[in-house]
């Protein structure tokens, strides 16, 4: 395959989260980025998922499914072991750089320019993660408090440096910025099958490259990753205006409540929530405007992963 400049890459492993994967892309498309969105896919998506993406005309990279021999016995979300099939994006090397993104986002802005950031070939980039613990999840790591977060930190992006709280050195790894590689991904395959550290993983795929990376990560801005629970936490940072990333993480994604006319806000994120149902929309006129029998058919496909 030719060498190209660069892509956007996600994986999409089960059809429930395909709704977040062709908004995603839809919200993409919607910023005029120069760049692709390439979806990697598993061996057990179904094939109904596979005629959705290329209906939208999205590029699909199989990929081998990659877990540890030992599992964690410390990751207690059913959706984190397929994440691991994330460090496939290394594989990718028919790109010169690739950004990964994950399938619960939406683009807000154009952040092309991410791309062109100076990175050396064996260094990733990534925000940081919020270590604020805002609603008290016990298995959370002791040290995850306001006080340790490093969006705490008067200056943004907080530097990773000697005697800084530990969650400082954290990333989340919603939006990485990568160089593929066979060799990196060669290595990290060996540290996923060797490492002893991998058994204590709680994110498995943020924490193994944090590890991996240790050292050689360097922290973005949070507006390239902006996890939905920093609107309300990080009040004082957060702005509206300058988010080109959103990332609806934790389990309550938003295409599992569909808000109704004069319905009472669900939650605290009722008005991201919103955001991303107006790109959904607009991703829904444009498939019923195509008028064709395919689209129609895939429309009612992505539906059925929707609340009603």
């Amino acid at each position: 395959m030719e060498n190209t400049k660069g892509a956007f890459a996600t994986l999409l492993s089960r059809p429930s989260y395909l709704p977040g994967t062709v908004v995603l892309d839809y919200s993409l498309k919607q910023v005029r980025s120069k760049y692709p969105l390439v979806v990697m896919v598993s061996a057990e998506l179904p094939k109904e998922c596979l005629d959705v993406l290329s209906l939208r005309g999205i590029e699909t990279v199989p990929i081998s499914r990659l877990a540890p021999q030992i599992q964690s016995t410390a990751v207690t979300d059913e959706r984190f072991p397929d994440t691991w099939c994330k460090l496939a994006v290394f594989q990718l090397t028919h790109f010169e750089r690739v950004v990964l993104i994950d399938s619960d986002m939406i683009i807000r802005k154009n952040m092309d320019e991410i791309f062109d950031m100076p990175l050396d070939r064996d260094w990733i980039a990534a925000a940081h993660v919020c270590a604020c613990n805002p609603r008290r999840f016990p298995h959370y790591p002791r040290d995850w408090t306001p006080e340790n977060c490093a969006f705490s930190s008067p200056v943004q992006p907080a530097e990773i440096k000697k005697g800084c709280p530990r969650p400082y050195t954290l990333l989340n790894s919603g939006t990485v910025v990568v160089t593929p590689s066979t060799e990196t991904f060669q290595a990290i395959d060996r540290f996923l099958e060797t490492s002893p550290l991998v058994s204590e993983f709680q994110f498995p795929d943020q924490d193994l490259l944090a590890e991996f990376f240790r050292g050689k990560w360097k922290p973005i801005s949070y507006i390239y990753n902006a996890l939905k629970t920093v609107r309300i936490i990080h009040k004082d940072m957060w702005c509206d205006e300058d988010v080109k990333c959103v990332h609806y993480i934790l389990g309550d994604k938003p295409w599992k409540h569909r808000p109704k006319e004069g319905e009472p806000p669900q939650n605290d994120h009722h008005e991201l929530n919103q955001w991303w149902w107006d790109a959904y929309y607009g991703l829904e006129k444009e498939m019923k405007n195509a008028g064709s029998e395919g689209s129609k058919r895939a429309w009612e496909y992505i539906e059925q992963h929707v609340a009603s």
